[in-house]
């Protein structure tokens, strides 16, 4: 759902209602609400955030982290930050996240996340996967390359981060409790 022509990033910080659930986001001058999730959507995401915190001690990832990455306000499904690079106080991250990832929901605009990853990525993002459960692939981009689209036991890029996880993996934690 689209808000409306918002003038700049900081009127629609000052904005009152942008934390509601699901969060508003602020991209190409317009604030829009993210989509509601959906069962597979959350349970992918919960189990996602947890093997990477759970293999990982140098970097947090993060569920729904506003991020601020003038001219927008990027508010990632998971956002993997550096520990040392979070800040000391609650609220919005002031940079790209080093690796996001976007889970589509079948309502969401495609081309509209592929703007926002694409955005992220030229301001220091490192790795973003854009995961469609429906179609059962991954798009991956890596800093300035074009994205890979990832399928079945393809072994998915990490950064080094975490162990590598296939597409089929990504899919079964879906169904995972």
């Amino acid at each position: 759902m689209q808000l409306s022509t918002t003038t700049s990033l900081a009127e629609f910080l000052a904005s009152p209602n942008i934390e509601e659930s699901p969060a508003w986001e602020f991209i190409l001058n317009h604030a829009f609400q993210k989509s509601m999730p959906t069962l597979f959507h959350s349970r992918l995401q919960r189990n996602l955030v947890n093997y990477i915190n759970q293999h990982t001690e140098p970097f947090e990832a993060i569920q729904e982290l506003r991020c601020i990455v003038p001219p927008y306000s990027p508010v990632p499904d998971i956002a993997i930050v550096a520990v040392k690079d979070l800040p000391n106080e609650d609220g919005a991250f002031n940079s790209a996240p080093h690796w996001l990832i976007e889970i589509r929901s079948p309502d969401q605009n495609t081309l509209l996340l592929q703007n926002k990853i694409l955005h992220c990525l030229s301001h220091g993002t490192k790795l973003a996967w854009l995961i469609d459960i429906t179609r059962q692939q991954v798009w991956v981009w890596q800093e300035c390359e074009l994205p890979n689209i990832y399928v079945k036991e393809d072994l998915l890029p990490t950064l080094g981060i975490v162990p590598e996880l296939t597409v089929n993996t990504l899919i079964a934690m879906t169904r995972q409790r």
